[in-house]
């Protein structure tokens, strides 16, 4: 009865203290049950059954004598004072982990009142105004007093995109910062690459195996010559024999010349099996070429003598300003959509990333023999510039260009003119322009062994058949009319 009695007048006390009773929080509640244990806070006012604490909350001395009822108030152990914070009133000693997180606490505001002495001038004194120092999120609390940062990829590394700033949790507020640098620029897309070799210039066997065991008795150089007979048809059906039959057939001295022309598509199996026969001549002509497939062709064809292109739209043939022709001797270009003076320019010029010294300083087309422009709208800026940069022509075919006349004959045989003594082939059929007074000039070329001029209406037969009797230097023969041969 007795400590029922206690307990009853413990829980009354703070009705009678009124403004002196304290509150007590979750962590002072934690306290408690470590000093007076679980079973004394949860014990009810009736001994007869257990129950639970009435809504209002102990405090220290009150919990302790109802838990202890039998000992006098001189034998209660005093509670230790409360430590005094930074900041606020004072407060009880919390359990360890409280008192880690305020020694957490009060290291983060210390360091905000210690300017950053690693940080530059400017830094300081911009940053110094509104939140003091501005440390790096990578660096740890224990390690920032002693002004050293931690390893990057650390355990407490943390990574703060986007510019925004680290909030440690109970501070209330952004303590730590990081400067973002500028955010690295996007790869460029990677093209597609298709790599595909040629075959070895002596493949292995040398010989035919038989099935029964034996090789045959002629040996490989026989056979080849032997295919060299065949058309590209026969070949095709010969590399479906056996496996040494095909890897022969692909030899590059039995494939000289491919011709896809008028194919709407290329399929990317007809581009490899162009590659690996690598032909000395290729003619492309009125097909549907893209200008990705046409530089990949010619980024692999490092020994064609003869691309034939007519017929195929600009945006393709544009591709040969950005590959290598080194081995390039003759190029038809006859009957290209849109191609003007700028298209030709940007062909004929010399690449623009082009260093003194380097072979192609004079142009592209430095070494071509025989160039085909039929068809095209090509003035006499065109002509100079063809002069310049392709001066080793010796066929030169410019029939029906509406532009060209008799000052385009003049440009091509003048004094300076290097066309004047390598020109051998000359096609001017279909020039309306050209006229009598143009036809002494063709004098001036000692080499040429052909000229036409079919199809010119200005021209009349008899002005060419005094040409043809007095010929540069010997008489020519007129086959047909307007048409000039001269006999080796």
């Amino acid at each position: 009865m007795r400590r029922s009695l206690t307990a009853g007048s413990a829980l009354d006390a703070p009705r009678k203290a009124g403004p002196a009773r304290i509150q007590v929080k979750g962590g002072r509640e934690r306290h408690l049950k470590k000093v007076g244990g679980d079973a004394c806070l949860l014990r009810g006012s009736d001994p007869g059954g257990p129950g639970l604490l009435p809504p209002r909350v102990l405090n220290p001395s009150q919990a302790f004598s109802s838990c202890h009822p039998g000992l006098p108030p001189e034998n209660w152990e005093k509670p230790k004072p409360p430590l005094a914070s930074a900041e606020g009133p004072a407060v009880p000693s919390p359990s360890p982990q409280r008192e880690k997180l305020e020694r957490f606490k009060r290291m983060c505001q210390l360091l905000e009142r210690v300017p950053d002495t690693s940080s530059s001038s400017s830094d300081s004194d911009s940053d110094s105004d509104s939140s003091g120092t501005s440390l790096s999120e990578d660096e740890a609390p224990g390690e920032a007093r002693n002004g050293r940062r931690p390893a990057r990829g650390s355990s407490g590394e943390k990574e703060n995109r986007g510019g925004r700033r680290a909030v440690r949790p109970g501070s209330g507020g952004p303590l730590l910062s990081w400067p973002l640098g500028p955010a690295p620029p996007p790869r460029p897309p990677q093209l597609e690459r298709h790599v595909v070799r040629p075959p070895p210039r002596s493949p292995e066997p040398d010989t035919l195996p038989l099935a029964a065991g034996s090789d045959h008795p002629l040996p490989r150089a026989a056979w080849l010559r032997v295919f060299q007979h065949l058309g590209p048809r026969e070949l095709c059906v010969c590399m479906r024999v056996c496996r040494t039959w095909s890897r022969w057939c692909y030899d590059k001295r039995l494939w000289p010349r491919m011709d896809l022309s008028r194919r709407k598509s290329l399929t990317p199996p007809m581009l490899s099996g162009v590659v690996r026969r690598q032909p000395r001549a290729l003619d492309l002509s009125w097909t549907g070429v893209s200008k990705k497939q046409l530089m990949w062709l010619l980024n692999r064809l490092q020994g064609l003598q003869e691309l034939v292109l007519s017929g195929c739209s600009w945006l393709s043939v544009s591709a040969l300003g950005s590959a290598p022709l080194p081995a390039l001797r003759l190029l038809d270009l006859r009957w290209i959509e849109d191609v003007k003076d700028s298209q030709l320019r940007e062909l004929l010029l010399p690449p623009p990333d082009t260093k003194p010294g380097q072979t192609e300083s004079r142009g592209r087309l430095q070494g071509v023999a025989e160039l085909r422009l039929a068809g095209l709208e090509l003035t006499d800026a065109s002509l100079r510039l063809l002069l310049r940069h392709a001066p080793q022509l010796s066929a030169l075919d410019l029939s029906h260009c509406a532009h060209v006349g008799d000052p385009s004959v003049h440009l091509l045989t003048a004094p300076t003119s290097p066309l004047r003594e390598t020109l051998v082939h000359l096609n001017l059929a279909g020039c309306h322009r050209l006229t009598d007074h143009c036809l002494p000039l063709f004098r001036r070329c000692p080499r040429l062994r052909r000229l036409d001029l079919r199809s010119c209406r200005q021209l009349s037969p008899e002005a060419c058949a005094r040409l043809a009797a007095a010929g540069p230097p010997g008489p020519f023969r007129c086959p047909e009319e307007k048409l000039l041969l001269k006999d080796s």
